[in-house]
């Protein structure tokens, strides 16, 4: 029967899938709608001033429609071309952003409260009492998961593609879940070291170099509006950037956990 630390291992194992990171790449899909919304509003006043300039107001002008059509026809194209990559970057974006939230969120409460069962079950062992460290971890995983309501990555794709401005409110969340989540996590992991410690089980936390910054949603929301949906770009920057930092930081403490877990003997 697989012990509560061997379960933390799995889900240390998981973190590949759970915690992605996600490179700067996706800022040229923030720019795609733009650049193909430019092209056919260019490819239309081409063609129609091409089509314009061609007319001879001095002498007769037999005006040939099937080159009119033919120019308003691939301008239609362009412009429902611009519809089709607004809705798709409207919905994979949210979609893997809002994923890898859920799916770390989730990883990291399993964790969290196998690990509590783990040190539970060593002091148990010991003969150890450490009650105030543990209830002060399991009141840590309650305000975390109280703090936290889950979203789904699917719904929220199709509504903020589909709803306009919804994306923002989607970055919002974004921006203050993951600092949230950080801040009570800190306070996790300091209660485990202490736990771990008063058990004679040597865990020590890396210091956190690179901590989440309380970005200020209401700031970037008018600098999105003022510079007309430029500053969003260095928005989805930062929406990228932070959860990769911190889940560089998971690899670095959890390989320090697993190393402690194989150090004790049950």
């Amino acid at each position: 029967m697989a012990t509560s630390f061997d379960i933390v291992k799995r889900h240390i194992q998981m973190r590949e899938k759970t915690d992605r990171q996600m490179s700067n790449f996706w800022l040229v899909l923030y720019f795609l709608p733009v650049f193909v919304t430019i092209v056919a509003i260019g490819y239309f006043m081409v063609s129609f001033m091409a089509q314009f300039s061609s007319v001879d107001f001095v002498t007769e002008y037999d005006f040939v429609y099937d080159e009119a059509l033919s120019g308003i026809a691939f301008s239609w194209v362009f412009v429902g071309l611009s519809w089709f990559t607004s809705v798709f970057v409207g919905l994979i974006v949210p979609y893997f952003l809002v994923n890898r939230r859920k799916t770390h969120f989730n990883r990291q409460k399993l964790l969290s409260e196998n690990l509590i069962a783990g040190i539970d079950s060593v002091a148990q062992t010991k003969e150890v009492d450490i009650q105030d460290s543990l209830l002060s971890l399991r009141k840590n995983v309650e305000e975390t998961n109280l703090d936290k309501t889950d979203k789904n990555p699917i719904l929220w794709a199709f509504l903020s593609a589909f709803i306009p401005f919804l994306s923002l409110y989607v970055y919002y969340f974004l921006l203050s879940d993951f600092y949230k989540h950080e801040k009570l996590e800190n306070n996790f992991w300091k209660h485990s070291n202490n736990a771990l410690n008063q058990l004679g089980i040597n865990f020590s936390v890396p210091q956190r170099t690179q901590p989440m910054p309380n970005r200020s949603f209401v700031l970037y929301l008018v600098l999105t509006i003022v510079t007309m949906g430029l500053f969003g770009a260095y928005w989805l920057y930062v929406l990228l950037k932070d959860p990769n930092e911190h889940f560089d930081y998971h690899k670095q403490v959890e390989t320090q956990l697993l190393t402690t877990i194989d150090s004790v003997e049950l």
